[in-house]
Formats: structure tokens, C-alpha cells, sequence
């Protein structure tokens, strides 16, 4: 054997640290692709940030603006359909003169049509002081039964039909309530008056009871009730379920969505139960002694979606 042949040799080592170095060298350029992937998705996710961030400001100002345009445009209406109501008063009452029972009908078509119509721009304002921030609650104790008897008197001249009653029963062991009467008034007359268009026959039912530190007032009627699909869409903004009595009725589908951020407003909430042919029961839970706490969290989130806040006496 010669000098040279232990040099030509080859250490059994040597392949296996080829093979590592190859292995060590391949892991570093992944590492570097990654390193690159991942840079590139970072400035991808700043990039989808700021994107957000300004999609987030154009509906903010968008709101903002919808809410000035439906305050301005609720304001403005306001004056011209008092005046018309004022007019058909004076027209009915005959204080110019008697009316054919032509004229009669036409002027309480015209009285009608206002009252509706100021409904809808009553519904739009609220939805903008809402939306806006600019909408409060002034908690004070008051009696049921004066609560009730309030507004069984507002409903007495629309019950033109025998064929519909409106029956309150009389609250029994609901104590007197701390909250915002005119705040549980209006979601109550929206739920009546809901319930009236909608019952040809039948009676519309007003109760109330006490569960525990919180009350449920509950509008039962015996009207066409609501399909199960539309069940979840009642409360949202500008829903109206078709059918022929809603073709007939004329709204904005605001009463019920109102209605229910209201009751949050005064730290309660909103629920229904309905069966086509059978009829809806509609009702609205509140504490019996309005929490300021509980009612500023729920209009810091609605004035969260506005960009502002909402006020709470």
C-alpha cells in the first residue's frame, strides 16, 4: 500500500456532515422566505388597518349626516302638518260653516293622512336623536293605573269599530315604578297601536306583572299574527312584514326597532311570541327602579355607533 492511499480515503463523517450542512443551508432559505411572506403580510395587515380605519370614519360621517338630514327633514315637516291638522280641526268642528257628508269624509281623509304622516316624522326624529346622541331619560316614580288610564284615553276616539275592544286589565301587586314614563308610554302606544291595524276582530289586551324586581307589560292581540321567519326581523329598522293589512298601512317599519332600543335605553328589553291566524302578544321587561349605570352602558354602546354619546339624567 502506498503513502497516498490513507489521504485518497473518505471519513465515514464526512457525507453525514454534507448532509446536515445541505439540511441547515435548505432551513435557512425557508426561514428567509418566511421572514419575507411574513413581512409582506405585515404590511399588508397595516395597509388593510388603515383601510378600515377610513371606511370606519366614511360611515361614521355618513351617519352622522343621515341623522342631521332626518333631524332637519323631521323638523321641517313638522310646521306644515301642523298646520294642516289645525286646519282639518277647524273644518270638522264646524266653527266656518256646516259640511256636505262628502266634504266631512274628505276632511277626515285629510286629518287621517296627516296624523300618519306625523307619525312617520315623529319615528324618523327619534331614530336621529337615537343615532345622534342627543336622546335622554328622565326617570320619575309614577302610579300604573295613571299610566294606563293615560293611555286608554289617547286610544278611546280611534276604537271607531265594534268589531275590536281594547281591554287594560287592572295592574295587580306591581308597585310604583321608578323610570321614564313618557320613554314606556311610547313603546307601549306603538305596540297598541300595531296591534289595532292589525285585528279586524277579536280584542287587543293590555296587562301587566311584576317578575321579581322587573315588570313585563304585554300587548295581546287576536289579529293575523306573524309567520315564524319573520320572527328575528320585526325589531330591525324599516322592516314591514307583507301582507294585505300592511299594504293598507302606511309606515316608515320604525315603531318596533324604536321600541326596542328604547327599552334599552331604560335597561329593559323587548320580546314577541306570534302564530299566524291566532295573534301576536308583544311585550317590553323593565327594572322597577331605572339604574342610571345599566341605561349609560347601553347609550354608550348606541352612542359608540354614532361616534357619540349618548345622555342619561
Amino acid at each position: 500500500m502506498s503513502d497516498s492511499e490513507p489521504h485518497a480515503q473518505t471519513s465515514p463523517a464526512e457525507p453525514q456532515l454534507e448532509e446536515l450542512l445541505g439540511k441547515i443551508a435548505a432551513r435557512d432559505r425557508l426561514i428567509a422566505q418566511l421572514n419575507t411572506e411574513l413581512a409582506e403580510t405585515n404590511q399588508g395587515v397595516v395597509a388593510l388597518y388603515a383601510e378600515l380605519d377610513d371606511k370606519a370614519a366614511a360611515l361614521r360621517e355618513a351617519s352622522e349626516l343621515r341623522s342631521r338630514f332626518l333631524s332637519y327633514m323631521s323638523h321641517e315637516f313638522r310646521t306644515p302638518l301642523g298646520s294642516i291638522r289645525s286646519i282639518t280641526r277647524i273644518l270638522l268642528d264646524k266653527m266656518d260653516g256646516p259640511l256636505t257628508s262628502e266634504q266631512e269624509k274628505q276632511v277626515n281623509f285629510i286629518q287621517q293622512s296627516a296624523v300618519e304622516l306625523n307619525e312617520m316624522v315623529n319615528d324618523l326624529l327619534d331614530l336621529a336623536k337615537i343615532e345622534a346622541g342627543r336622546i335622554s331619560i328622565s326617570p320619575a316614580w309614577f302610579e300604573m293605573v295613571d299610566l294606563f288610564a293615560a293611555i286608554r284615553g289617547m286610544f278611546k276616539p280611534l276604537l271607531t269599530s265594534d268589531a275590536v275592544s281594547l281591554v287594560f286589565e287592572e295592574p295587580k301587586d306591581v308597585p310604583r315604578l321608578y323610570t321614564d314614563d313618557k320613554k314606556l308610554s311610547q313603546i307601549l302606544r306603538n305596540f297598541i297601536s300595531n296591534a289595532l291595524k292589525f285585528t279586524q276582530h277579536g280584542e287587543v289586551r293590555v296587562s301587566a306583572r311584576r317578575d321579581g324586581e322587573r315588570v313585563t307589560f304585554s300587548v295581546a292581540d287576536t289579529g293575523i299574527g306573524i309567520a315564524k321567519e319573520h320572527h328575528s326581523a320585526v325589531f330591525n329598522d324599516f322592516v314591514q312584514i307583507d301582507s294585505p293589512l300592511q299594504r293598507k298601512w302606511r309606515g316608515t317599519g320604525l315603531g318596533l326597532s324604536l321600541s326596542k332600543r328604547i327599552a334599552e335605553l331604560l335597561g329593559g328589553n323587548v320580546g314577541m311570541t306570534s302564530e299566524p291566524g291566532v295573534g301576536s302578544t308583544f311585550s317590553v321587561t323593565i327594572p322597577i327602579r331605572f339604574d342610571s349605570a345599566e341605561g349609560a352602558t347601553v347609550a354608550d354602546d348606541e352612542g359608540a355607533r354614532s361616534g357619540k354619546k349618548l345622555h342619561v339624567d
